[in-house]
């Protein structure tokens, strides 16, 4: 019998410290780009079956504001070479047929939502945006009321897990992020 799969999704985008580049405001989704797909393909049970990191350029601010390198750990470098959106989502489904994902999940809803800016901006998703999305956080805090921090590092360690690999690195997270399915309800 095969298992059901589930596509871990963790973004990393361009960001800010205070005002957005050239703007008198803050940041918003539509303001960020996805510059890291970090994705996990798991089981329920939260064996990691594949993983993959996959840099994107990005184009309205291709230049990365220095918070945005520390807080991530990505370098201009690792984007400059990196795909343009429409290129990346063409080797995220390419990569992703070889998998028959029941559904796709995130900590939190920040990353569907990111995924829907793009989608606006590109007129593009990758094809895993079809299958339903569940919001991991929220389902990993419905069997724990009296949790107050829901946060990636706190779920962590609740379980008595620590984080493994750099916190706001996509791979890492979404890693860190199957390691916790065991704990949370998908059906």
């Amino acid at each position: 019998m095969n298992q059901q799969l589930i596509l871990v999704v963790d973004l990393e985008a361009t960001c800010w410290e205070g005002n957005v580049e050239g703007l008198d405001r803050k940041q918003t989704v539509d303001d960020m780009e996805i510059i890291e797909f970090g994705c996990v393909v798991a089981t329920f049970d939260g064996t990691a079956v594949a993983e993959k990191s996959l840099f994107v350029q990005p184009q309205v601010h291709p230049q990365l504001s220095d918070f945005c390198q520390e807080l991530t750990s990505i370098r201009q470098s690792d984007v400059d070479k990196a795909p343009r959106y429409p290129q990346a989502v063409t080797e995220l489904n390419s990569w992703l047929k070889n998998f028959e994902l029941q559904l796709w999940g995130s900590w939190g809803d920040y990353d569907r939502r990111q995924i829907k800016a793009e989608q606006e901006r590109h007129k593009l998703a990758p094809e895993f945006c079809a299958l339903p999305h569940v919001n991991l956080k929220k389902q990993w805090r419905k069997d724990r009321v009296g949790s107050r921090k829901s946060g990636l590092m706190s779920a962590l360690q609740y379980h008595d897990l620590e984080f493994q690999g750099s916190y706001h690195r996509g791979i890492d997270d979404a890693l860190n992020i199957a390691r916790l399915l065991p704990f949370i309800n998908l059906t």
